[in-house]
């Protein structure tokens, strides 16, 4: 819906003359006075129940804009551009439900006009979950993970409105898929793993963003800042029944573990994984992760390496196994002292990685932090904008 927006100019006449402006010649001073026309504005944007998802775009009807401002009542401002000739004005960002805003234009010749509309609200508004807290410190290996409440069919605008920004010009990319949970998900991963030290920021400016059909509107921004941790990486080899820990490229322990048993759904999955949570002493029933009734303890020292339930945790009741025979039924097993240690150690976002005979494969991308399996090519082709790297 377009509406024209129209304030007069205050404008003063000055009758002339030096005892008052009665008769002719009254008459033909004020005759001569030429008022400017008052200025004209249209809004694509009006009424008090706007659909918002759009940008705001104001024109002018006659004349030049010099400024165009529009507010919502919290005193956020939408940032815009005139255009090259001056007769238009659009928002860089759309306009955000349930808002009322007011716009304010000045033109070449200082006139103003002002006027306001307010957007309903949404249909259906979607939300973003963040696998990042404010402040956290992570691991070389952690990516940036949004999953979002409903569906995203308008990928390559969401995309847009996400930035990372690091300490560093740290390059990396978003990548699209599907969640373990079903949902969409979009990550961003480095090309290669964070330098420690680095200091992390992500704004997700998508207050106003149409997810797509289906998927509703976002009704606010998000943004989170994390720092990376010590350059910790493991590999567990089932080859050896030994994981190796190393610290800043220098190997600082190696444990005997025992992992999944080889030759079906007990088999460890193998690949580049990373440590998602530290879950402490947690419940672990098979029948939870398909698995019958081949157990159901409480498990000390709980680290999670996928949604589907293989972890790394401390596993006595398997201890004449540790370093010899992978009989496990998927996890990484290691006595109490070791799982104690090295539970204090470790940090979410640690690369963790198993190699050697006797797995299942590679986990699905979706199925933990599962990026890692793929070439930086590969990932770079998941992304929305035609793969193309951000600089962070």
């Amino acid at each position: 819906m377009t509406g024209t927006a129209v304030l007069a100019a205050a404008l003063t006449a000055c009758s002339g003359g030096s005892g008052g402006g009665g008769g002719a010649a009254g008459a033909a001073g004020n005759a001569e006075i030429k008022q400017k026309p008052d200025m004209a504005i249209a809004v694509n944007l009006t009424g008090d129940q706007v659909k918002a998802g759009e940008p705001v775009k104001v024109t002018i009807a006659d004349g030049k804009l010099a400024q165009v401002k529009v507010t919502d009542a919290k005193g956020g401002e939408l940032a815009g551009q005139i255009s090259a000739d001056a007769k238009s004005w659009t928002s860089e960002r759309n306009a955000s439900p349930g808002t009322d805003y007011k716009v304010e234009a000045q033109n070449t010749e200082s006139q103003s006009a002002t006027t306001q509309f307010k957007t309903g609200a949404a249909d259906k508004v979607n939300k973003v979950s963040i696998n990042l807290a404010k402040g956290s410190t992570v691991g070389v290996a952690m990516p940036v993970s949004l999953v979002f409440d409903n569906p995203v069919t308008n990928k390559a605008e969401v995309e847009k409105q996400l930035k990372v920004t690091s300490s560093n010009g740290t390059e990396g990319s978003w990548g699209w898929f599907k969640d373990y949970s079903g949902k969409d998900r979009v990550d961003w991963r480095p090309k290669e793993y964070w330098k420690s030290g680095t200091d992390v920021k992500v704004d997700m400016n998508l207050n106003g963003v149409d997810s797509g059909k289906g998927g509703g509107l976002f009704a606010r921004d998000y943004n989170t800042e994390f720092k990376i941790g010590k350059d910790r990486r493991m590999e567990v080899s089932l080859d050896t029944k030994k994981m190796t820990v190393t610290e800043d490229g220098q190997t600082v322990k190696t444990i005997p573990i025992s992992a999944g048993t080889p030759g079906g759904k007990k088999a460890s999955w193998s690949g580049k994984m990373v440590l998602m949570s530290k879950e402490g002493t947690i419940r672990m029933d098979s029948q939870t992760v398909g698995l019958g009734d081949a157990y159901d303890k409480m498990v000390d020292y709980s680290m999670r390496l996928t949604w589907s339930g293989m972890y790394a945790h401390a596993a006595p009741w398997n201890a004449g196994n540790f370093g010899r025979a992978n009989t496990s039924s998927g996890c990484v097993g290691m006595s109490d002292a070791n799982a104690a240690s090295f539970y204090s150690e470790v940090q979410v976002g640690d690369p963790f990685e198993v190699v050697g005979d006797g797995s299942k494969g590679n986990a699905e991308l979706g199925n933990g932090y599962g990026e890692w399996n793929l070439s930086w090519d590969q990932w770079k082709a998941k992304s929305a904008l035609s793969g193309a790297p951000q600089n962070g």
